[in-house]
Order: C-alpha cells, then structure tokens, then sequence
C-alpha cells in the first residue's frame, strides 16, 4: 500500500512537469533587444519575434533595454526565471564584453545558448576620394604614410572598431581611430569625408556602397558574402583574418533542454522557409542554423578571440 502510494505521489510529480514542456509555450514570451529601436539588432530581434510568434503560436514581443553594450539587457535575462518566457538576442557586443571580470554576471555561465540566426559580414570601406581600389593598396598606403587615413567607429569596443583594430594589427599598420556614437554617426562622417576608412555591417553599407557614396574594398568573413559577392575577403591581403557579427538567442541558465529544443527547432525552421530566408538577406546575414551546443561554442571561441583583441589594443570592455 505504500509503495502504491509512493509511485501515485511520483506520478502526480511527473505529469505536471512533462504538461508544462508538452503546453510550451502557453503565454506570450519576451524577446529582449539590448540596442535602441531602428538599428540592425532591433530590426534582426522584430524579424525573428514575428517568425517565433507565427511559429509557436504565441506573441513573441520585442523589448528593447539599451546601454551599456548590450550589458542592460542580458542582466535583465540573467535575473529572469529559466522557464523560456524571457529571451535574450545574443549578438557581437555579448562576445566582446564576455571578458570583463566586472559585471554582475558572467555571459558564457549565465546564458543557456538556443541557437544561432545569422552571421553577418562586416565591409571594409573608403571614402571616394581614397586612392586604394584593394586592401593591399590600402596597406600600402597606410605603410607609406601617404594618405590621410582616419579609421571611423561606431564606438569604443563596438564590432566596427574591434574589427578595424584587428586588421591594423594583423596588417602592421597604424591608422588614427575616430569614435562616433552609433552607426548612424559614424556612417555619415565616412560619407562627409571627416574619416577614411571603416568596418561598417553589411546591412549598413549596402546602400552608400551601390549609390557610390563609399567605395567597397572587401568582406570581413572567411569566404565571399552572397549579398556583395564580387568583392574579395580581407584575409586575401591578410592572411588569417576573420570578423563577423554573430547573432542568436539565449535564455537565462537553468531553462528546461525541452524548452531550448522546442525553440532551437523553430529558429531552425526559419532558414527553410524560402520567405524568411529573404527577409534574413536583406539583414546583410548569412543563416546560421545548427544545435545550441554548436551556438554556444561559437560564441566561446567569439568571447576568447575578442577578448584578446581587446587585450592587445588595450581596450577596456564595456561595463
């Protein structure tokens, strides 16, 4: 008789458990954006949430918490209950403050990956009035110390800069760095003239490159981008080198594997879907679909290679 009323009280202990997986998601979820509304992670964020609500059935609504790099927002994931009802757009600024021993939480610890959504090349661009047509001739110029060559930043430690930062060092060039508040800033001082050179998102420099606005020299991934493919990769001219902004989702650790695997599969689900697939392009991002062990030791490798960037060019990380 015990054991009948031991297995009943197991029983009953069980079934609530496998319902809530089996009924997720049962309310509205939060998707928290930690960037401003109208820039590349807002639009990439409201693109997957209105994917994720058709998808699951529920409204994904988008919450955006800017400042401090994207540090305000993941605090916020990080305190939230593990029950996949709070979200985190993992991106580039995750990777780069990953390093800091300063903030209250540690990035790689704290956030359960999901998975990964795109890949997005960054350009490296000039003003018009620049001689270079290649990156080797840009090198060459900066060695020479022939040319006026400012380097524009969307801000200090921002992908832009940390991505011109490598190429200098791997190039063995030197080249002043001008610090703008944003993309919107830096991009407008690239095309005024008030610098020369930039890493700018591909989602950014597909309009100023096409209108002639900025000159196109190459991509920053390791191969070709499908979005500008006739411009070379930077590793051409600088054998090694590699920089992207890697988007994803994450939630706060200790989220049921159920949960994460229901919503794996449906960001997944988007890179099949030939109307999303169109939709992720015009971001200027490749589909990076894959398991979340495989996300999560991408962004391993992000944290520890920006991190030593930041290291080198004695940059301190976002608090």
């Amino acid at each position: 008789m015990h054991r009948l009323a031991r297995a009943v009280a197991l029983l009953l202990l069980i079934v609530p458990c496998a319902a809530s997986a089996q009924t997720y998601p049962a309310k509205p979820i939060n998707l928290v954006i930690g960037f401003p509304q109208g820039g590349p992670n807002d639009i990439l964020g409201r693109l997957i949430a209105g994917w994720l609500t058709k998808r699951l059935g529920q409204p994904v609504v988008a919450d955006n918490r800017p400042g401090s790099s994207g540090n305000i927002a993941t605090e916020a994931v990080v305190k939230a209950a593990p029950d996949g009802y709070t979200l985190l757009l993992v991106g580039p600024a995750n990777a780069i403050s990953g390093s800091n021993p300063n903030l209250p939480f540690v990035f790689l610890r704290d956030i359960a990956p999901i998975g990964g959504i795109t890949r997005e090349a960054l350009v490296l661009v000039v003003h018009p009035a620049v001689e270079a047509k290649t990156p080797q001739h840009l090198i060459a110029l900066a060695k020479a110390g022939s040319a006026k060559l400012r380097m524009a930043s969307t801000g200090v430690g921002s992908s832009p800069h940390l991505s011109g930062e490598l190429f200098k060092s791997m190039a063995a060039i030197t080249m002043p760095v001008v610090h703008y508040q944003g993309g919107g800033p830096a991009l407008k001082a690239m095309i005024a003239g008030e610098a020369e050179v930039m890493f700018e998102p591909m989602s950014a420099a597909i309009e100023p490159v096409r209108s002639g606005k900025l000159r196109a020299l190459a991509v920053s991934t390791a191969a070709r981008s499908a979005t500008l493919p006739d411009l070379p990769v930077v590793a051409d001219a600088v054998p090694g080198y590699e920089a992207s902004a890697v988007t994803g989702l994450g939630a706060p650790r200790g989220t049921p594997a159920e949960v994460i695997a229901t919503l794996n599969t449906a960001i997944n689900a988007a890179f099949t879907d030939q109307e999303m697939k169109a939709k992720l392009a015009d971001t200027g991002g490749d589909p990076l679909p894959g398991t979340p062990a495989a996300f999560g030791k991408l962004m391993e490798g992000e944290t520890t290679k920006w991190g030593t960037v930041l290291k080198s060019a004695g940059i301190a990380p976002a608090k």
